[in-house]
This record gives structure tokens, sequence and C-alpha cells, in this order.
């Protein structure tokens, strides 16, 4: 347990000292995101107030995920695992690909950023690359960081070949990265989000260790570094927090898709590697109900010519209502965490029932 509680020192620590360092090297240099703007055509909220404020700050959140897992490791001095140096390439090569669309938008002054399908290409090469690797490193005991079962709690009896798994957690980490993406639109709402389902990783991982089946017990968990994953969820977590110091509104700068991508692709790591992947959209509830509104929208439009709200992401339809920014950041951080004690619930009840 030290080491989960030094990870998240430690990675707070780091963030909420970087960020303003961060935040003044990128306005000295003038490193601000551009801003989208509405046309004749297209009503988007007055974001105005934010021109200037610079971007990229998810550098800040993976140095901060980074320097805190491996210094808990440090002063521990234990070995990290494969499990959560998996996440960890995961997280880092997504975040690469995010700093590349944070570069355009910047450096380039190109709102949209990278191509859509460019991305996509980038984030499949991390991901695919990442679920083969996971069933890979098998431990003293036979375990692989992955299995080929889906699980929602635990391994099922639907066990996927490697092809058709290697595809399935490339959907997982595809969808998660973008969900992330899409709601990170609103100064904090997506890093006070993030928050909570990896404190809920953090408890599930913590909980799955002191069951593990390596001790024997009944009710177990077949996971391969249940408390090493607790200590990644811990420094996402402290990293999460301590950029929201920074980004909470009036934001002083935002995390881009460098933080986003990261974001989404840690979560996802955790899920594939505590075998709790159908697990997913209800720790992660309101990313999920961000980008079915933008579904919605799509196809809506598409079928009937008309739009379901009055602008998606979700928060921006509010925010053309006319409701306060900091109001639905609130409400909707409110939905997350009903979410995520639903999830945790549900984890309980299943370990109770057997």
């Amino acid at each position: 347990m030290k080491l989960v509680i030094f990870s998240g020192a430690i990675s707070l620590i780091v963030v909420l000292v970087a960020t303003p360092m961060l935040i003044r090297f990128l306005r000295a240099h003038g490193y601000a995101q551009a801003i989208r703007v509405s046309t004749e055509g297209e009503p988007y909220p007055e974001h105005a107030g934010k021109l200037g404020t610079p971007s990229m700050g998810g550098l800040a959140i993976l140095g901060g995920i980074v320097l805190g897992y491996l210094g808990a490791h440090i002063i521990a001095w234990r070995a990290p695992s494969a499990s959560a140096m998996l996440a960890l390439f995961l997280a880092v090569g997504l975040g690469v690909v995010g700093m590349a669309d944070d570069y355009l938008k910047i450096f380039k002054q190109r709102s949209m950023g990278v191509r859509g399908r460019t991305k996509l290409l980038g984030q499949a090469a991390v991901a695919l690359t990442f679920a083969w690797l996971s069933l890979q490193f098998p431990d003293a005991s036979g375990r692989t960081p992955a299995s080929h079962a889906i699980s929602f709690f635990r391994d099922s009896r639907l066990v996927l070949p490697t092809v058709l798994f290697v595809l399935w957690v490339w959907f997982l980490v595809t969808a998660t990265t973008n969900a992330v993406n899409l709601t990170d639109g609103l100064d904090g709402l997506a890093a006070g989000a993030a928050v909570l389902p990896f404190c809920a990783y953090t408890l599930l991982s913590v909980w799955q260790y002191g069951h593990d089946c390596i001790f024997h017990q009944p009710r177990c968990y077949d996971v391969r570094d249940p408390l090493d994953l607790a200590v990644f969820a811990a420094a996402c977590a402290g990293a999460c927090l301590g950029f929201l110091w920074w980004n909470t509104a009036p934001a002083q700068i935002f995390m881009g898709d460098t933080g986003s991508l990261a974001l989404g692709g840690a979560i996802a790591a955790l899920a594939v590697l505590s075998r709790t992947e159908l697990l997913l959209p209800l720790l992660c509830g309101l990313f999920v109900i961000v980008t079915l509104s933008v579904i919605g929208q799509v196809g809506s439009y598409k079928l009937t010519g008309r739009r379901m709200f009055r602008m998606a992401p979700l928060h921006h339809h509010f925010e053309m209502k006319g409701w306060p920014e900091i109001q639905i950041v609130v409400r909707f951080w409110i939905i997350q965490g009903i979410c995520i004690a639903a999830a945790l619930g549900f984890f309980y009840a299943e370990w109770v029932r057997q």
C-alpha cells in the first residue's frame, strides 16, 4: 500500500509544480491553441475569453504519471511489473499521437489539428502493439498481463482467438481515447471526470490484490499484477488532480490531445489488464454519454435532417442553452460520480454473491 500512496503523492506534487512552469514557458513563446469561433452557418459557444490560453498541458500529466509510478518503485526499491509498464506504454504512446495533433493546433494554428484518419492510424498502431504485447510476459504461474477471455469482473467462458482479441482491444482503446477527447471541451471537465475512474481502479486493483488467486483464496481474481496496477492508477489520479488545480475554470492551461488521448489510453489499459473490460462503460459513464450525444447528433441529422441537440458534444448543447460553464462541469462530474458508485457497487455485489 505504501507504493500506492507514494505514487499518487509524487505524481500530484510533480504536476502541481511542473504545470505553472509549463504555462510560463508556453506563454513566453506565444504557444496558445487556436480557438474555434462561430460562423454564419455554424454557431459555436462564445469562447473568446479563452483566447491566448496555452495548450499541451498533457505533457505535465504524462510527466507526473511516469515520475509518480517510477519514483514510488525507486523509493521502495522494487522492480516495475510487466502489466504497469504496458499501461505506461499505451498512455505515453497515445500521448505522443496527441502531441502531434497539438503541434498543428498550436504551431500551425489549425483548430482542427491532425486529420481524423491520420490520428486514428496513429492510435491503431499503438493500440495493436499494446494488445499483442499484453499477451506476452507470463509470470511464474503462467499468467500474462491480459487474457484472451472477455471479462466483466473476471475472465468469462468467452475466449477469443488472438486476432479477435487484438481487434477487441483496439476497439476499446480507440473508443475510450476518443470519448475522453470529446469530453475535453470545458475547463476542468475531462480532468475532473478522469480522476474518478482512476480512483476507482486504484480501489478495485487493491481489492483484487487482497483476493489474488496466488493466495489460494476462494472467490479470487486471476490478475497478473493487481497491486502494481493500483500504483499506476494512483499515479494517474494524482496527475489529474494536480493538473485540475490549474485547469479548473477559468483554465490557465488546456490538456490538449496530448493529455486526453493519454488519459483515455491509461483507462483502457487498466480495464484490459485488470480483466474488467465490460465494466468499462459504467466506470466511464460520462464519457460514454458524451460520445453517444455525438453519435446521436450525426445519425439524427443524416436520417431526418434535424439535430437532436443545439450542438454536440452534449456539454456544448447546455452552453448554447445558456448554462454557466462551471455549472455544466460540476453537474457532469456528479453524473460521473454516480456511474462510478454504480460500477463499484456491481463489482462488490458480484464478489458477495459467490
